[in-house]
């Protein structure tokens, strides 16, 4: 990419003018834009630039794709708590022409685990999840044991369960859904690579958004939704952003002794270890051994940590698993945000008509509906009206004072 700035005059044609250009397209991006689209309050033209229109190797369709209300912090739980409530209705709200994507949510739940030591963090988290009004509870380890027989559970204390509104759904198929309904409301979608950021004089707003294909479009607005790639666009404009891609493996396999009791629940061991039910098989993914930014064309699946991390610690929780097969594994990207692992959303104090919608650090998918709605927002009105993502503005990374969110997985 080309660095920052006004620069030597651009040779390439000047597209029409945009009033918001969305720098990728996948869930974040397609979100904004079909919030903007949907809302009658606005009325500028909307242009979504993605360079790969199959999205194979976007975050969105790699990823585990779940959903869950358990965090830390009260913003974090009710994005996930408005993105159930649009799931549930997410025909009527994509439809066009009475079809849409089916989400295929299953309500299986999510389960953390914790020795005593960890007990006092899920004790915390579970009074601000019950003050949003999620529905969750405590359990102790006799009551985890009556509850999922299949669990060893010697070395834990208790653990966190959701009852209802958590599970897994189609990424792409949210993705998708999204697109259809912006399309149909008139935003319009580009191929191509962005490659540069003029600003004006004083440097202090994006006027053009330089292409690849040499080509510029005038703008009133820019919105970052690069996803893994997110800092090297910021970087255009000399903006800081501390979002880099990390590998995350995701290894699907079956077991010769099927678990009786209830379903397998998303469930985070102590050591980061996570598994759930995938029908008819199991998914499970852990943090890698050396969790480091890698190259954003990286997709190599580590297959040392299914045998030295993953499989031990499943059989350790689960006996069951002692006798599994892998059916297949792949390799996505998480936009992992080094600084406190929480989404970076809003104008740069900087150059105000550059937005952030970045560093989700893997629970983006869930967060879509609502931080797409709640920028929505501000760009139309100025001011955030249903959810408040203020502390998640870019200020802070500028001040290098964390918003810490502590249940990453």
């Amino acid at each position: 990419m080309t660095p920052a700035g006004p620069g030597p005059n651009h040779s390439g044609p000047t597209l029409s003018g945009y009033g918001t250009v969305i720098v990728g397209g996948a869930v974040m991006g397609s979100s904004l834009a079909y919030w903007l689209s949907e809302n009658s309050d606005h009325d500028e033209t909307i242009l979504v630039v993605e360079m790969d229109p199959t999205y194979q190797l976007a975050s969105t369709t790699l990823s585990e794709a779940s959903i869950r209300h358990q965090f830390s912090e009260p913003v974090n739980i009710l994005l996930s708590m408005f993105a159930t409530e649009f799931i549930a209705s997410f025909h009527h709200n994509v439809q066009v022409g009475g079809e849409s994507p089916d989400l295929g949510f299953r309500d299986t739940g999510y389960l953390f685990l914790a020795t005593e030591d960890g007990m006092d963090v899920l004790r915390e988290n579970h009074e601000v999840q019950r003050s949003c009004g999620a529905d969750v509870r405590l359990l102790s380890r006799g009551e985890l044991a009556g509850r999922f027989s299949y669990l060893h559970v010697d070395d834990l204390a208790g653990g966190s369960l959701g009852l209802q509104h958590e599970g897994t759904l189609d990424a792409y198929s949210l993705m998708r859904g999204f697109q259809q309904r912006a399309r149909h409301n008139g935003v319009q979608y580009v191929t191509d690579r962005v490659t540069g950021l003029r600003t004006n004089n004083a440097g202090d707003r994006v006027t053009h958004v330089e292409l690849a294909s040499n080509a510029a479009v005038a703008c009133d607005r820019v919105v970052n939704c690069a996803g893994p790639r997110a800092r090297w666009v910021s970087d255009l404009v000399n903006l800081p952003l501390p979002v880099e891609p990390r590998i995350r493996g995701a290894w699907v396999f079956d077991c010769r002794t099927p678990l009786e009791g209830p379903t397998l629940p998303l469930t985070i061991d102590i050591n980061g270890m996570h598994v759930r039910t995938e029908p008819p098989h199991y998914l499970a993914g852990a943090p890698p051994i050396d969790d480091a930014a890698v190259d954003p064309d990286d997709f190599k699946v580590r297959d040392a940590e299914w045998e030295e991390v993953l499989w031990p610690a499943l059989a350790h929780r689960i006996p069951a698993f002692e006798r599994i097969g892998v059916t297949h594994r792949w390799a996505g990207h998480y936009a992992y945000n080094t600084l406190d692992q929480n989404a970076v959303v809003g104008p740069a104090e900087e150059i105000p008509n550059f937005y952030f919608c970045n560093g989700f650090s893997g629970h983006g998918l869930q967060q879509s509906a609502g931080v797409g709605r709640a920028l929505n927002e501000l760009i139309t009105y100025g001011e955030y009206r249903t959810i408040d993502l203020s502390q998640m503005g870019h200020g802070r990374i500028v001040r290098n004072e964390p918003f810490l969110e502590r249940a990453i997985i």
